[in-house]
Parts: C-alpha cells; structure tokens; sequence
C-alpha cells in the first residue's frame, strides 16, 4: 500500500471527479501560473509545459503531484484555450463546426523534483452546428472555462459526430495515461487498499 500523498495541482472539478472515478484519493491544490503560449511553441510542447508548470507550483516536494492542461486546436491550426466572451465563445464554435480537430490534453507527475508527462492525442469531429444552436449554447453557460469552447462531458456533446482516442483526455485528464504514471511512482488504482 502507498503512503504517499497525493495531489491535484488544478482546480478543475473535471479532473477530480475523474481521479475519483479510478477511486483515488487525493488532496486538491490549485496553482497559478502564466498560461501564455510561448512564441513557437507548438500546442504538445504547450500542454506539456504546463502541465509540469502547474505540478511543481504545487511546490510539494514530498507528495506525489498530478499537473493537467487540455488545448483544442482548430483544423486551422490555431490553439483555441477558454473563450471569455460571446464572440470568442460563437467563433470558436463556428472554427470546429462541421469539421475534425484535435484535442491535446497532458498529465505530469511531479515527485521528489522529477517530473514524468505524456501527451494525450485526440482527434474530435463536430457535425455542422447552427448560427441558433451556437448562441443557445454560448447562453447555457457550460462554454465558459472549457478550453476549445465545450464540453464533451456536458451539453457539448450535441456536436460530437466522432471521437479518436481518449474520452477521459478530452474531458480533461487521459485516465490510461495518468494511471500509468502513478503506478510507475507506486500508486496503482487498480491495486486494493489504494
């Protein structure tokens, strides 16, 4: 049985509910760093970046610690992060309406200052959506704070005409992924008495 405590370094209620879906626990600890992209960086330089970023900010050299970040990147190229505003909001919508993108989301674990991270790869596709169900959507509320503009685990849904690869990932935390860097630190979810 493993003794070490483990941490969420993000306040995303996404990322727990799905730590707590494999039935970890765990102690949460939301870190705040500079998300801007730097010039060049691709999107999987930029998750995994972060996501490291964000687990040593939780600055806890003795616990084990989860960092995450998810960006949408449009068929155009553009990193899509959380729209602000209706017309971010409409206009990322209508950049993903009708077409495939992808969906990269990172999982670090930081422990005794090493840090191990793997890149989740996703390919979403949205079916057509109306100017009407946009603005329906923007006003139920559910776009604000998601990267990309949706939720697969909500409403969102309604669009996704076809996903490849994670769905745990483009929620926001790849499960397999995660799972197989805690058990390499000794915490297995699928072990008893975890």
């Amino acid at each position: 049985m493993n003794t070490k405590q483990l941490i969420l370094a993000s306040a995303s209620p996404r990322r727990a509910e799905l730590l707590r879906q494999i039935g970890l626990q765990f102690l949460t600890l939301p870190t705040d760093i500079d998300e801007t992209a730097k010039p060049g960086e691709t999107a999987g330089d930029y998750v995994e970046r972060l996501a490291v970023e964000k687990a040593q900010a939780a600055n806890c050299p003795q616990a084990i610690v989860i960092g995450s970040d998810t960006c949408v990147v449009a068929p155009n190229g553009e990193m899509l992060g959380k729209p602000q505003t209706e017309a971010e909001g409409l206009r990322m919508l209508q950049l993903l309406s009708g077409k495939q993108h992808e969906v990269l989301t990172s999982v670090a674990v930081v422990y005794e200052q090493r840090a191990n991270v793997i890149v989740s790869r996703n390919s979403v596709t949205f079916r057509t959506i109306t100017d009407d169900e946009a603005m329906a959507y923007w006003r139920s509320g559910e776009p604000l704070g998601k990267a990309g503009g949706y939720a697969i685990q909500g409403l969102g849904a309604v669009f996704v005409a076809n996903l490849q690869g994670s769905y745990s990932g483009v929620m926001g935390l790849p499960l397999a992924e995660t799972a197989r860097l805690l058990k390499a630190r000794g915490i297995d979810p699928l072990a008893s008495g975890q």
